[in-house]
């Protein structure tokens, strides 16, 4: 506790209780809201030379301690700030407070009688005036007879959301002031009605502004969540989707708060009974709900029955629960990705998780790629961050790994740090002065060993680089590019180009020049968008696709002139193609998907930019990247990835994408591939055939006092949906390169049984009508791996009887399959076919068969194949004569038990 006012008796008798606390978005002051209407303002103040808080060890002990245990010593050490808090004034607000708002200049009060919004400044202004009001009657977009019950305000984009005793929801902005008309005829306030409930369980009661991607979410009494897209201010707000409930409303109740996580990517959704976690756009998470209740009422963990309010602290990395009735309160660590923090494209490539105080890196990358990739927890490694740099400069606002995931960075309130995973060290800078000269933003990136970092001092901007070799300090910078504004974000395109966009909607392209000691950026073009990009604020990533001939021979100075642009603007993932006219150059922009929570171009991973038919520079990571790594092949080196809060979505070739603009169709897309999972995908690892996810599970045991909530790592094959794609549209050829790259997958068997099931599964479900059956080409493809035989088997094991006719129609027949399988020494794989044998023909050729199947077996010495086609046998004949018959003629004798 730094700081405390205490009320005394007579304020609390004169005044009320307190209902809620408001501050200042600066914190510079305190607002106490009370129940007689009232609002006590103190003043918060932070001495910046003052500490308390100080532990002071003796410098003759000798601390052997772990990693993580340093941070706490060097933050006793530091001890806090001093805070001092102090009593300012008293505000009566005569007409009753139904709900306020503090902001920068003022505080917004909503009124019970009349029904009203005051505005009260926190200093007067020129003319002495402090207080503005306007009566809701006289709102004509409010609806008659409503009242204002809940408001929320989002700073950053200058917006707030009203909800009406009605249930109605208004997007709200203040109007600018003006000082010429009367308080009789000001406007204070236009609004827009956004959500309109129809029904009871539809009536808004909560909000949130998600400003990071336009969202304004409201929560309906029913338990479920409208949220809406913000594409204007001029009204333009339509509904985006719908986050259901995780449970019943009997399980959830009713919804007591909404918020955001400051950087957009999550929704906590707090229940009476409960609390919920889902994505920006209703991606389920974690939730509370699968609780014991026994159990937690025991615990006294009241945090997983229910919450009355919440809010996020230390930059998101946790999350404060108050619950009802309890005066405790209740610190949520939260673990995000490295993405959320730095958008690029070795964070989605080489995933990991960035909690308060650790990086949890996913080594299972590693692994050799026959191995495929393993879900096993302990491949999760928790790296504590350097513990002199998170004390001084926490919270951790941005954080990137390299291409070949052997370096990562991050970046708090000032300066860097970076960490091998290899070695294990950390390297911060020597002097705090250094470390303090600047702030990185716009992010960072790596090529090679060489960190890149866009940064802003106190009056300058730039783009800095590192080597890894060197120790961190002003002297040992690699290379200083000074730019004229500040960057919005950065990224590494293709072999060795460098992508900076600023806030003066300029995009700049530099080359990475490689010398034999030292790395320097050389800029060959610039692209200037004004008027194509309205707010470079809200872009949160930017690449490029270049023309295969300017990616071999073309000259990089003339790259700017042959890229099509791909913006990540909000969730809106933006296409800028160019075209050569009479006029000079020409720009289309097209919106391509919406509601993208991230995107990945596979051209900007490092070990699918070479083509085995061209002789390109090695990339960075050379001694990684190797050409006949699965999916290195030109198919999927041009595909385009984004999840969309419900799928991964996937465009084969994103040239489709880049349609002539002369063209009428100009304006229509491909459809992608939807690719559907019940986890939340972070990565997709393309030499796996697989796409990485995590799962949250809510642990409760009888030898522990508390809850835990562990990640599950989870997998999904995304191969069978690529072929499937490629056989629908005919490109046969394409499939089966596609397919041959995988091959040596331990599950590629399995993604092909997959496959087969998907399209089997559509064919009986649409009937015998296509004039031209997929499954037919499927078949044609299994045909061409060795394992095609016992694909089969496996499919009809784990289907209905019922579609083995629609399968078999497209197969040799079973006998000439069993035949086949006989020949090549597959006898486990023959023996699945003689229930096959068993349906379609009669029952003295299934018996015959399966006799000289055993035959076979007992030759081979197969014991457990023996047992199961004598209980075959036992199955088709109760009476035990064919199989007496089969081992007579195997000569195998029956010896009697003898009873007693």
């Amino acid at each position: 506790v730094l700081a405390v006012a205490h009320r005394s008796i007579s304020s609390v008798r004169n005044y009320g209780p307190n209902v809620a606390v408001l501050l200042r978005p600066d914190a510079s002051i305190a607002v106490v809201q009370t129940s007689n209407g009232f609002l006590v303002t103190y003043s918060l103040a932070v001495d910046l030379s003052t500490r308390v808080y100080q532990q002071i060890h003796e410098g003759s002990k000798q601390y052997k301690s772990a990693q993580a245990d340093r941070f706490i010593i060097e933050q006793e050490r530091a001890g806090f700030r001093e805070v001092n808090l102090k009593f300012r004034m008293v505000i009566r607000i005569d007409a009753g407070i139904a709900v306020a708002l503090a902001l920068d200049n003022e505080v917004v009060v909503a009124t019970k009688r009349p029904a009203a919004v005051q505005c009260i400044r926190w200093t007067p202004d020129d003319a002495g005036r402090q207080t503005s009001t306007e009566l809701t009657s006289r709102m004509a977009w409010l609806h008659k007879g409503s009242s204002i019950v809940a408001m929320v305000h989002d700073r950053s984009m200058s917006l707030a959301v009203w909800i009406g005793s009605d249930g109605r929801a208004y997007a709200v902005q203040k109007r600018p002031e003006t000082p010429e008309r009367s308080e009789e005829t000001q406007r204070l306030f236009r609004g827009y009605e956004i959500h309109s409930p129809g029904e009871g369980v539809f009536e808004g009661t909560k909000a949130a502004i998600n400003a990071r991607f336009s969202l304004l979410a409201i929560g309906c009494r029913g338990g479920e969540i409208h949220v809406y897209t913000a594409k204007d201010y001029a009204g333009n707000i339509p509904l985006s989707h719908k986050v259901v409930a995780p449970a019943s409303f009997a399980t959830t109740g009713s919804i007591t708060c909404l918020s955001y996580s400051p950087d957009g990517y999550c929704l906590v959704i707090g229940y009476e009974h409960g609390w919920a976690i889902c994505s920006a756009y209703g991606k389920p998470g974690a939730n509370s709900f699968s609780a014991d209740t026994s159990t937690s009422e025991s615990n006294e963990e009241r945090w997983l029955l229910g919450i009355s309010d919440l809010s996020w602290i230390n930059g998101g990395s946790d999350l404060v629960l108050v619950c009802p009735s309890d005066t405790r309160l209740w610190a949520l660590e939260m673990t995000k990705s490295a993405v959320t923090t730095c958008f690029s494209s070795a964070n989605i490539a080489r995933t990991f998780l960035l909690s308060g105080s650790n990086l949890i890196i996913n080594r299972g990358f590693d692994a050799p790629i026959a191995a495929g990739i393993s879900t096993d927890a302990s491949l999760w490694q928790q790296v504590p961050i350097a513990p002199a740099y998170l004390m001084k400069q926490r919270p951790i606002r941005s954080a990137i790994s390299s291409h070949d995931g052997r370096y990562i960075a991050i970046a708090g309130k000032r300066g860097l740090a970076h960490y091998s995973v290899r070695s294990g060290r950390w390297k911060t800078f020597d002097d705090a002065g250094d470390e303090n000269a600047f702030v990185v933003r716009g992010g960072m990136c790596w090529y090679q060993h060489v960190l890149i970092a866009a940064v802003e001092t106190d009056d300058s901007y730039g783009v800095r680089l590192y080597s890894r070799e060197l120790g961190l300090n002003e002297r040992s910078l690699v290379h200083v590019e000074v730019l004229p504004a500040a960057a919005v974000t950065i990224s590494i395109t293709g072999q060795d180009s460098l992508l900076v966009y600023t806030y003066e909607n300029v995009l700049y392209h530099y080359i990475l020049n490689t010398l034999s000691t030292t790395v320097s950026l050389v800029q060959v073009g610039q692209l200037a968008l004004n008027g194509i990009v309205r707010a470079p604020a809200r872009v949160r990533a930017v690449t490029w696709i270049l023309p295969d001939f300017q990616l071999r021979d073309g000259d990089p100075s003339q790259d700017v002139a042959h890229a099509s642009v791909l913006f990540l603007v909000d969730a809106n993932l933006v296409l800028l193609q160019s075209s050569t006219t009479e006029n000079g150059p020409k720009y289309d922009m097209r919106v391509i998907a919406h509601n993208v929570e991230y995107f990945d171009l596979m051209r900007d991973q490092g070990s699918l930019l070479v083509s085995p038919s061209q002789s390109v520079p090695e990339s960075p990571s050379s001694e990684i990247a190797s050409t006949t790594a699965p999916g290195a092949d030109w198919g999927l080196r041009d595909s385009l990835w984004y999840f969309d809060g419900t799928s991964i979505q996937c465009w084969l070739d994103v040239k489709d994408l880049l349609i002539p603009l002369s063209t009428e169709n100009h304006g229509d897309f491909p459809q992608p591939v939807s690719i559907q999972t019940d986890f939340y995908p972070i990565a997709v690892v393309m030499d796996r055939g697989v796409v990485l996810g995590l799962d949250t599970e809510l642990m409760q045991r009888g030898d522990m006092h508390f809850a835990m909530i562990r990640h599950t790592t989870r997998t999904h094959l995304f191969l069978p949906h690529i072929l499937q794609r490629n056989l629908s549209e005919g490109d046969t050829a394409a499939a089966s390169l596609l397919a041959l790259r995988y091959q040596d997958l331990p599950y590629f068997p399995h993604a092909l049984e997959v496959l087969l099931h998907m399209v089997l599964d559509d064919e009986v479900d649409a009937g015998s009508g296509k004039e031209k059956s997929l499954l037919a080409s499927v078949v044609s493809l299994l045909s061409g791996f060795p394992d095609y035989l016992d694909i089969i088997v496996q499919c009809t094991r784990k289907t209905e009887v019922r579609s083995w006719r629609t399968l078999f129609r497209y197969l040799p027949p079973p006998q000439q399959l069993f035949e086949e399988s006989i020949e090549k020494g597959m006898l486990k794989t023959a023996g699945g076919y003689l229930l096959v044998l068993h349906t379609f023909q009669d029952l003295d050729t299934s018996s015959e068969q399966c006799v000289r199947l055993l035959e076979l077996a007992r030759g081979e010495g197969d014991l457990d194949l023996c047992k199961e086609l004598a209980r075959f046998l036992m199955a088709l004949d109760g009476s035990g004569d064919t199989l007496r018959e089969a081992l007579s003629r195997m000569d195998v004798k029956l010896v009697p038990h003898s009873l007693g």
